[in-house]
């Protein structure tokens, strides 16, 4: 009698578990193409065309065909070091907004076919295609619904000329993952030698509806990219990041190419009815096509690895740009740091701790296993945990069994469900008593928090707040390695010296003296005080393993805390920008030149040489070419120049210049600028200096 009825309990639990349904959908919901969408995260964007050749980024559309011609065009080399970076796909930009064309279109002659570059029978789409099939990557197209060559932009006859060359593109190439809409439409352009400003209501011009049918007839699998889809949106900036709260929905309805309102893009919104996901669009180096000026300026690691985690880290994907060269090459520099950046993320992410470690929860649907804990530790996408119907406050529990240490948490919600999670917390179980580490709101298909390194013998994720009841179906741990990057060595104004890791956890080390530091060096806590002419050299040291970065080397002259600029500028309460230490900071006046800008020194110096750095902003360059250097004792007899001349080639290389002549007792310095490598209207310096003797 008692096995019959433990058999009779055991056929009712299994008969329960059977029936216990799944949660309902939390509307909106991702569409099978979004998800598979989704499942791409990382991939690249290329900008490559007639602007690589006419060194602009924005091109007007009467630039001749004849000057699109690579030297070493090979698409081969995009899809190997997209492929080695880890990265799932290629958008390129086969039309940018000065309409010339990067395949054989039939319905223009402004585009390849009329190049020297292979006698005008080239296709960079087809060879693109042809690359990414072999390195098993997919392929994107971007085409510039904007058009500033084309007679016709503006009227309903260039209508048919842009869909007639969608179609080209979504019949002639393959499979396509995704189209890119550019937001920017409209203004003044080449118009097929009208020359004048062209406006239109980008609201209904393109007629989107059936625009779109194109692309969803021809390649119903492809997402389209707009500032707010249909299928994927704007992330709202061009910087690399999203919001710590993103929700993959939005009211799509309120939003058109160029809203007023595209800052609400970079959250989504709560409640909105479609599910339009967040991409983040950010180039590796400052501008989206190749200049020579910007070889120095290609992100570093740690810059880049702040993109993978405010991005792919916070519910959207990452798309990198890499404009390639005149070449027709992805630049070495470019090519080093993805490297760099693949090779970290493989590291942050090479042993999970969470797997298979046993899990319990506050709450499971049903008590059915189906819905269980350990769901979050198996590994498997297929299985979530999840809570009974109206339980949306909740806690899911991993043991390690022993004290671990780790410093990465990574969640996922079974998205094919909906995104629920309104906020959630994060504790570790340390001394016995359960410590909050972190408080966040949404997750999403992915969420990675970063902290210092905790040792725990347990960890909780608390879901505070959701829509509905939560779905978890994965939980990873990891203990990432710490970067050992050379540290920053700043010295402000005031002659205040701080030194900066990428990372935490890592002693800074360092001396004054020109000497090497080592780990017995001076230790830096906090910034100090260093008025004098110096050298500071720096290295971080992990003390895990004692692993030692390059050293930095930082050389200081006299301190800058008496200085001040002597003048009646517009803006120049904003001039100390220039010695503040700080590369990313600048003044620049709206004058042309000449431009004298008069520098008190506070004091009289033996002035030997002076340094000069240039704006390194994108767009408000203000590039000094011509200089005459002036110096004077009382600041109103000045003479003749104590040097002048050319910082030659700053146009394209716009770093640090240093120029000497024979030593000079002074307290007043002039630099004149005589002339202007970018002619904008402006003249601006980022950091101005001295050489004493």
């Amino acid at each position: 009698m008692t096995n019959r009825i433990l058999l009779f309990i055991i056929t009712v639990f299994i008969l329960s578990c059977k029936q216990v349904p799944p949660p309902e959908p939390v509307l909106p919901l991702p569409s099978a193409r979004q998800l598979a969408w989704h499942d791409m995260e990382f991939y690249a964007f290329v900008h490559f065309n007639m602007n690589t050749f006419t060194n602009m980024e924005w091109g007007l559309g009467g630039e001749s065909p004849a000057l699109f011609n690579p030297t070493e065009l090979d698409c081969r080399q995009w899809a190997r070091v997209c492929k080695e970076a880890g990265m799932k796909g290629i958008i390129l930009t086969a039309k940018h907004h000065d309409g010339f064309c990067l395949w054989q279109s039939e319905y223009t002659e402004h585009s390849v076919k009329n190049s020297p570059w292979k006698n005008g029978k080239g296709d960079v789409v087809r060879e693109l295609a042809d690359a990414c099939k072999e390195y098993d990557l997919k392929l994107g197209i971007y085409l510039s619904p904007w058009d500033r060559n084309h007679a016709d932009y503006g009227k309903p006859e260039y209508i048919t000329y842009f869909r007639n060359q969608l179609t080209e593109l979504m019949t002639n190439y393959g499979d396509v993952f995704e189209v890119w809409f550019d937001g920017a439409n409209g203004g003044t352009g080449y118009y097929g030698g009208a020359n004048e400003e062209r406006r239109i209501d980008r609201k209904t011009y393109y007629d989107w509806p059936t625009t779109r049918k194109i692309v969803r007839e021809n390649q119903p699998m492809a997402c389209m990219f707009s500032d707010a889809g249909p299928d994927v949106r704007w992330v709202g900036n061009e910087e690399g990041w999203a919001m710590e709260t993103n929700w993959s929905a939005i009211n799509k309805d309120e939003f058109y190419p160029g809203s007023p309102n595209y800052k609400e893009l970079r959250t989504g919104h709560e409640n909105g009815n479609y599910w339009v996901p967040a991409e983040v669009d950010v180039s590796i180096r400052p501008g989206w096509y190749y200049h020579k000026s910007e070889d120095h300026k290609v992100k570093t690691l740690p810059h880049l690895l702040d993109i993978y985690y405010n991005s792919i880290g916070r519910n959207a994907s990452l798309l990198i740009n890499f404009p390639v060269d005149t070449r027709g090459l992805i630049h070495e520099k470019d090519v080093e740091q993805i490297l760099k950046l693949a090779e970290a993320v493989k590291a942050d992410f090479a042993n999970n701790l969470a797997a298979d470690k046993n899990a319990e929860a506050t709450n499971v649907r049903g008590g059915s296993k189906k819905y269980g804990a350990n769901n979050v530790t198996d590994g498997n996408p297929d299985t979530y945990w999840a809570t009974d119907d109206g339980v949306i406050k909740a806690s899911v529990t991993i043991d390690f069994d022993k004290p671990t240490e780790f410093n990465r948490f990574l969640v996922q919600e079974d998205i094919r469900l909906g995104q629920r999670v309104k906020k959630f917390t994060l504790e570790t179980f340390i001394d016995n008593e359960w410590k909050e580490i972190d408080s966040q709101t949404t997750i999403g298909r992915k969420r990675i928090l970063r902290f210092p390194n905790v040792t725990a013998s347990k960890i909780r994720l608390n879901i505070v707040d959701s829509k509905a009841c939560p779905v978890i179906s994965n939980i990873e741990i990891y203990k990432a390695p710490k970067i050992i990057v050379e540290p920053e060595i700043i010295r402000n104004q005031s002659g205040e010296v701080s030194i900066h890791g990428f990372d935490n956890g890592l002693d800074i080390y360092y001396t004054t003296d020109g000497s090497t530091p080592t780990s017995v060096s001076a230790k830096y806590t906090k910034p100090f005080l260093l008025n004098k002419k110096t050298t500071v050299k720096a290295i971080v040291i992990d003390p895990d393993n004692k692993k030692a970065s390059p050293v930095s080397v930082a050389g200081f002259d006299v301190s800058k805390e008496k200085w001040k600029v002597v003048g009646n500028f517009k803006g120049v309460e904003h001039a100390n920008l220039i010695f503040d230490g700080d590369e990313k900071t600048s003044w620049s006046v709206e004058n042309k030149p000449p431009v004298d800008f008069i520098i008190d020194l506070g004091e009289k110096l033996n002035i030997k040489g002076f340094t000069y750095l240039p704006d390194q902003g994108k767009w408000n360059p203000g590039i000094i070419f011509g200089y005459e250097l002036y110096v004077s004792k009382n600041g109103k007899f000045w003479g003749k120049p104590v040097s002048k001349g050319e910082f030659s080639n700053i146009k394209n290389s716009p770093v640090w210049q240093k120029k000497e002549f024979k030593p000079i007792k002074a307290r007043y310095v002039k630099l004149s600028a005589i002339s202007s490598a970018i002619e904008n209207g402006k003249v601006g310096i980022a950091e101005f200096g001295i050489i004493t003797e």
